[in-house]
């Protein structure tokens, strides 16, 4: 939708819109709804592109008629200066925390229990209290107030009385509405503060700290550290690059709005104007019985490695509000509520020893041996440190009292060194990283800006067999059917398999004694791995697994070369005189082939008949004479018949060059249906953008090209002639 097409569309109310002002106010109605959609709901109604299209036109408008700009408005969620501090916020109702029971086992609910029902002298045949019970979310506490439905301010806990102006980052977070939706009074009342917990998914963390390490930089110890630290950035653009989610389960204060009776209702009426609450939440009668506090609190820690985000226990809460109010507060904390916790997933422990995991790809992690300490729920006995860069920032050496982290089933991390008293003097490691593979007794490497050591074994090392297997049987390398990750795993976990070339000395009797392998199945592998044995150089040279070497580099290897025993040979010199071949690429290469065992399974693969096309069609044909030479395309959307590899097969056939992104120096943009921000590129550069058939008119004149030059397709090498 247009801006123009704006002015004028009718209206969901059936009122037709005008004025700018008007255009603007339905433009920040539908983003804000698609974005509640999107962030709280997980349930997208409109691509993304779409969502871009109509977030660009609101951003268009208010660029023209600054007046129009609202504090709700979408494009206002990454605004703002740096700031040199932060200023204090008084808050008008004390953001209090409540008591914690420690006592992780059922007693610690049945206390509680007891203790209520006694504060408000309940006799013994009295009906059960009701309770919400809820999770308690390992985050920041929040303060956010809403006047007239608008966030006007977000704050800090601090130190009860007083927090910290912290609204510009908060804006950052897409699950926290800008304005409250919904027909009910709370959604619009003068004065409504909303108080809830900032906190960071597992996953979301994992993500963010691979990429600290990526860039060497410094990675955060756990979920909270990391969301804490966001929200206290004095730069919002940088709170906007860290993955925040937001839970409400409270409030602060309120003017102009009727609370509901009880807390379970009021986390209703906060999901429904909007905000994000969580679902693991429930109404339990009493600490005993089966839907009572006990077994709210067993069931969630049954299930606690398996939430997306920490928690450190639950959270139970008189339900009733009249109540609440009859319990009052002790020093500062609620009667009416506890903190059950769970056993902690931070512990210390010492570290024995240092060992090295190789990966599947063949990446070198430091792994610590400790001393057994029982942490998260279980007895841990080992520690990634992820990297020697990571090891030597937190400073682990062998024998030091290190702090142990488990949280769900994230793996078992060191995450920082516990100083002896008085400190330790200047950090000296007493452990490297090992010159060879610890499994296959290959080079190890650490490529230039890269912080992670790897293998360079590939095919050879037992560490990286299943994904050599893999990588080699996928549909874009040999194209093996039906040779998949758990067949893999059965193979090479039960010593059928060691070699890429073993896969094909495999029978039909051996592949049907596997479990779960019928006759059917193993005769079909094996004709798949008969078909597979005619390939071409490209695919072949992908297949192989070579760090960097990706398909298309794979095909102007082939291209330039035309053997693969040249590829082989040629030196680092040689190899950076193929087009888009760096000194990374030529050096990885040559690491490659300078291991004897890699050169020994090409030549045991020819032996068991693995022959390929030493080029493809269009690389027999002078490349300038192709018409697509020198050209770069970029694919869009989705074309009516071709697929996007299929595309991309057919533009490099005709010697063009397929491009991820959009830049001056695209040739042409190939756009399909829902074509994204790449189109809407295109055409502000002025580039030419072309439909599937406008695609398919370029390619015919590859086809007549070829046809012209009278070129044939070489022949199969079977490794006994001069090409082999």
């Amino acid at each position: 939708m247009s801006q123009s097409d704006l002015f004028g569309a009718p209206a969901e109310a059936g009122v037709t819109v005008s004025s700018p002002a008007e255009v603007a106010a339905a433009l920040r109605e539908q983003l804000n709804a698609h974005a509640h959609r999107y962030h709280v709901l997980d349930a997208p109604s409109i691509p993304d592109a779409e969502y871009d299209r109509l977030f660009q036109a609101l951003q268009a408008l208010e660029a023209e008629h600054p007046e129009l700009r609202t504090p709700d408005s979408p494009t206002q969620r990454v605004l703002g200066q740096v700031l040199d501090g932060f200023e204090p916020v008084r808050h008008a109702v004390p953001m209090l925390s409540i008591r914690t029971e420690t006592d992780t086992e059922a007693s610690g609910a049945e206390a509680f229990d007891a203790r209520v029902r006694r504060e408000l002298a309940l006799p013994d045949d009295a009906p059960p209290v009701q309770y919400a019970a809820e999770l308690k979310f390992d985050g920041l506490a929040i303060n956010l107030r809403y006047e007239h439905g608008v966030l006007v301010q977000a704050a800090t806990r601090g130190d009860g009385e007083t927090g910290e102006n912290v609204t510009q980052n908060i804006r950052t977070i897409g699950q926290i509405p800008l304005r409250l939706q919904g027909p009910g009074a709370g959604a619009s009342a003068p004065v409504l503060e909303v108080r809830g917990e900032v906190y960071m998914r597992r996953d979301d963390f994992e993500a963010l700290n691979e990429r600290q390490r990526q860039h060497g930089a410094k990675t955060f110890v756990n979920p909270r550290n990391a969301a804490a630290g966001a929200v206290r950035q004095l730069d919002p653009a940088i709170a906007a690059q860290r993955p925040l989610s937001f839970f409400a389960y409270g409030l602060g204060e309120v003017q102009g709005w009727d609370v509901p009776d009880t807390h379970s209702a009021l986390l209703d009426a906060l999901a429904a104007m909007g905000l994000p609450v969580c679902a693991e939440r429930t109404v339990a009668e009493g600490a005993s019985g089966t839907s009572g506090l006990v077994a709210f609190h067993q069931a969630i820690g049954a299930r606690r490695d398996q939430l997306p985000f920490d928690i450190d226990g639950v959270v139970y809460k008189v339900n009733r509000r009249d109540l609440q109010e009859r319990l009052g507060f002790v020093t500062r904390e609620p009667r009416w509520a506890v903190a059950h916790k769970y056993p902690a997933q931070e512990q210390l422990t010492q570290v024995e020893g240092i060992d090295i995991q190789v990966g599947r790809t063949g990446k070198l992690t430091p792994v610590a041996r400790l001393k057994p300490v029982f942490v998260g729920g279980v007895t841990v006995t080992n520690a990634t440190l992820h990297n020697l860069f990571e090891l030597r920032r937190k400073g682990v050496r062998l024998g030091d009292t290190v702090i142990v982290r488990r949280a769900g089933d994230v793996i078992p991390e060191v995450v920082g060194v516990v100083a002896p008293e008085g400190g330790r003097p200047a950090y000296v490691p007493n452990f490297r990283m090992p010159r060879t593979c610890p499994v296959c007794d290959s080079t190890v490497l650490r490529e230039p800006g890269e912080v992670d050591h790897r293998c360079t074994g590939g095919l050879f090392c037992a560490a990286q067999r299943k994904q050599a297997l893999l990588h080699f049987a996928q549909r874009r390398a040999m194209d093996i059917e039906g040779l998949g990750d758990k067949l893999v795993d059965q193979l090479v976990d039960g010593g059928v398999v060691r070699t890429l070339p073993e896969l094909y000395k495999l029978g039909v009797a051996k592949l049907a004694a596997l479990d779960r392998m019928a006759d059917k199945s193993a005769q079909n592998l094996v004709a798949a791995l008969e078909k597979s044995k005619q390939t071409t150089l490209p695919r072949f040279l992908f297949g192989l697994g070579i760090r960097h070497v990706g398909e298309a580099t794979a095909k102007d290897l082939a291209k330039h070369f035309g053997q693969i025993d040249r590829i082989m040979d040629a030196s680092e010199a040689a190899l950076l005189a193929v087009r888009d071949v760096g000194p990374v690429v030529a050096h990885s290469l040559r690491t490659f082939f300078d291991q004897a065992h890699n050169r020994e399974v090409v030549e045991q693969l020819r032996a068991c008949g693995v022959s390929w096309l030493e080029h493809d069609g269009a690389a027999l044909v002078d490349p300038a004479t192709l018409p697509l030479h020198g050209k770069t395309l970029v694919l869009t959307g989705t074309l009516p018949t071709l697929s996007r590899d299929e595309a991309k097969a057919l533009i490099e056939a005709a010697g063009g060059k397929v491009a991820g992104s959009v830049s001056k120096k695209t040739s042409y943009v190939v756009a399909g249906e829902e074509a994204g921000s790449k189109l809407d590129k295109a055409r502000e550069l002025g580039l030419t953008v072309l439909d599937e058939a406008g695609l398919q008119a370029l390619l015919a004149a590859a086809v007549a090209t070829v046809a012209a030059a009278g070129a044939e397709p070489a022949a199969p090498q079977d490794g006994s002639g001069p090409t082999g």
